[in-house]
């Protein structure tokens, strides 16, 4: 029997107060070998069992199950704007591809429970590879491609993979970035050796060869091309896999991902939040390497019987069309990026946003940071889309705040990423007393009551300990999932990000999010963007300092001109926030440096402001953003 609903409060009020009833019904969304026996065995919080009893597998679900009804529909979508590749494969030659890739990680040994680190570009082989594992039930670890050896070294030993799946280099911009020098590297200050090193020559980088340890890609895949590998059904709670949270320092955090409860999650979102359709196309600009690459690249849209385009490039080469000469082409229904590159896109000839013919797209989404009001509505303008935020996390692995158009329409606030999500009972908490804050615009930690819904985190890979410490036990007086972040809600019910709690600027004794002084910077007419941090000062405490891209540099190109244009934004916070959270000081950049997903590098500009070693940087988009920030500091 359905449950019916007349609104998204009461679909939200049922995930909560009648929660197996909710999921069961979500969980006719996937295909199961053994039906669960329990909805949610939650008997031992903080940590959750869903569906309990039962068994599935996720490459059934994104692949096999689609062979009787779309066995010819694009499936996966390779495009390289950096090797001017591009090709598609069908559900029948996804199914055909994945099977050879499992053969040759059964030839390697690699069975039920045992770990693969796949560390690759953006290309076809690491989408096999990643439902590879699942299909056999092995438990994928993707590491970002061109991830510095010491971080990859902490997470083999970490994972204890038996193979690695890697390839020569990838491709940035026109330049070939070596992979093999670095794996090399990582394997030997590794206490933990893999049996085997499977590697994709792409023939972009010569790369020497371990003897006994190095398998070839091609020549393997030529051995098994008639592999038939059946999937192996495993249980509902089985770990589908491991994926390390960025930006971690000393022994990192694995998030463990479950099997069934990410499956139904999955296929939830999609008919609920991201409005897909079987038959439609998916479009993703995010990297393997991150959680939405995994959730919404690879087994999302795959799952709900989508085609999925894995892209590698830019979003402005060859020229700032590209994305939407993609949208055009492949009839994108729905498309997934982050605030940054709609800030990229500012930045070129807002021609190419008109050029390509969009009318199949939906809506963009847009997440990974907060989307600050002025790049929503230039970019709502500029394509005549809906521009739709959502907020959750690596631990999460899929949205906590969204706007669940598929259940009932609601309007979009830019600034806010949206409502509580079904499944989410989520809480503002005062971080002194640990009282739950119920009036609204009032600042909060968000948390969230357990247990988690399906598809979060089960625990941290090797370390229940440290999952309970981290994640349940910093609430006051409670045990809640904490998300770290502050936030407020509307009296609409509409949550506003206000930046990390460990971002948090105690000045003179004022505690101030460095969101809200951003937030209040974007809003001057020439500011691009703005990345402020909290510096360490003597008689303050800490002070704000912050760093702006302009759109028109010429307005602050002299010495007076950026001394005048420093005041104009100061007098803009003034106004807004008070005197108290005027930055110490405003200093203009060419670019903010970021990840090569798109974040920015607050913590690393926070270092380098302290004279403190900003840590590793092997995933920053442009080593020399860094040093500029280094600069300006030195002169100010």
């Amino acid at each position: 029997m359905s449950l019916t609903y007349s609104s998204y409060q009461e679909f939200h009020r049922a995930s909560i107060e009648q929660r197996d009833a909710f999921w069961a019904e979500q969980a006719r969304l996937i295909d199961w070998h053994k039906p669960y026996e329990q909805v949610c065995d939650y008997s031992q919080p903080p940590f959750a069992k869903w569906f309990a009893g039962g068994q599935t597998n996720l490459c059934h679900n994104a692949v096999d199950r689609h062979l009787a009804n779309r066995p010819d529909q694009n499936a996966l979508i390779f495009v390289s704007t950096e090797t001017n590749t591009e090709k598609t494969y069908s559900f029948r030659e996804l199914h055909a591809e994945v099977q050879r890739m499992a053969a040759i990680l059964q030839a390697q040994g690699v069975a039920k429970g045992d770990r693969v680190l796949i560390y690759m570009p953006m290309i076809a082989e690491a989408c096999f590879a990643m439902l590879a594992c699942v299909r056999i039930g092995a438990i994928h670890s993707v590491v970002f491609g061109g991830f510095a050896s010491h971080s990859l070294a902490t997470r083999i030993d970490d994972a204890q993979p038996k193979v690695i799946v890697s390839a020569d280099a990838g491709m940035r911009g026109g330049k070939v970035v070596p992979y093999k020098h670095l794996l090399d590297e990582a394997i030997s200050l590794s206490s933990h050796k893999p049996a085997a090193v499977l590697m994709v020559n792409r023939g972009l980088a010569d790369f020497a060869k371990v003897e006994g340890r190095d398998i070839d890609y091609a020549s393997e895949r030529e051995r098994h091309l008639n592999a038939q590998v059946p999937c192996e059904w495993v249980d509902s709670t089985h770990p589908s896999y491991i994926l390390y949270t960025s930006g971690t320092t000393g022994k990192p955090k694995g998030v463990q991902r479950d099997t069934a409860g990410y499956a139904v999650a999955l296929a939830a979102s999609m008919k609920h939040i991201y409005l897909g359709e079987p038959g439609e196309t998916y479009f993703s600009t995010s990297d393997i390497g991150w959680v939405v690459g995994h959730s919404y690249i690879i087994y999302g849209p795959l799952i709900n019987g989508m085609a999925t385009i894995m892209y590698e490039g830019l979003p402005i080469r060859p020229d700032a069309g590209i994305w939407w000469s993609l949208v055009e082409k492949y009839k994108v229904s729905v498309m997934f990026s982050a605030p940054t590159a709609a800030r990229v896109l500012k930045k070129q000839d807002p021609a190419y946003l008109t050029k390509y013919d969009l009318s199949s797209l939906k809506a963009l989404f847009l997440a990974g940071e907060p989307l600050d009001e002025p790049t929503a509505t230039w970019m709502a303008d500029a394509i005549q889309k809906p521009i739709i935020d959502n907020y959750w996390q690596t631990e999460t692995g899929w949205p906590i705040m969204a706007i669940c158009n598929g259940v009932e329409k609601a309007p979009t606030k830019f600034g806010s990423p949206g409502k509580a999500v079904y499944g989410y009972d989520i809480k503002l908490i005062d971080e002194a007393t640990g009282e739950e804050i119920t009036e609204p615009n009032k600042k909060g930690v968000i948390a969230v009551e357990g247990p988690l819904p399906p598809g979060c985190l089960q625990t941290i890979w090797g370390d229940d300990a440290r999952f309970v410490k981290t994640y349940w036990s910093s609430i006051h007086n409670r045990v809640m999932y904490s998300t770290f972040d502050w936030g407020v809600r509307d009296a609409d019910g509409y949550f506003y990000i206000l930046g990390r709690t460990d971002d948090v600027i105690n000045v003179a004794g004022h505690r101030l999010g460095t969101r809200e002084i951003e937030e209040s910077i974007s809003s001057h007419p020439n500011v691009a963007e703005v990345a402020v941090v909290g510096v360490a000062d003597q008689l303050k405490g800490q002070v704000a300092v912050a760093f702006a891209v302009l759109k028109d540099p010429a307005k602050a190109a002299t010495t007076e001109q950026a001394k005048a244009h420093e005041a104009e934004i100061m007098k803009v916070v003034d106004d807004q926030l008070g005197a108290v959270a005027r930055p110490a000081m405003v200093k203009f950049v060419n670019v903010l440096p970021k990840t090569r997903s798109g974040k920015l590098l607050r913590r690393a500009i926070q270092a380098v402001c302290e004279g403190r070693d900003p840590g590793d940087l092997t995933t920053m988009e442009d080593p020399a953003a860094l040093q500029q920030v280094k600069e300006l500091v030195a002169t100010k």
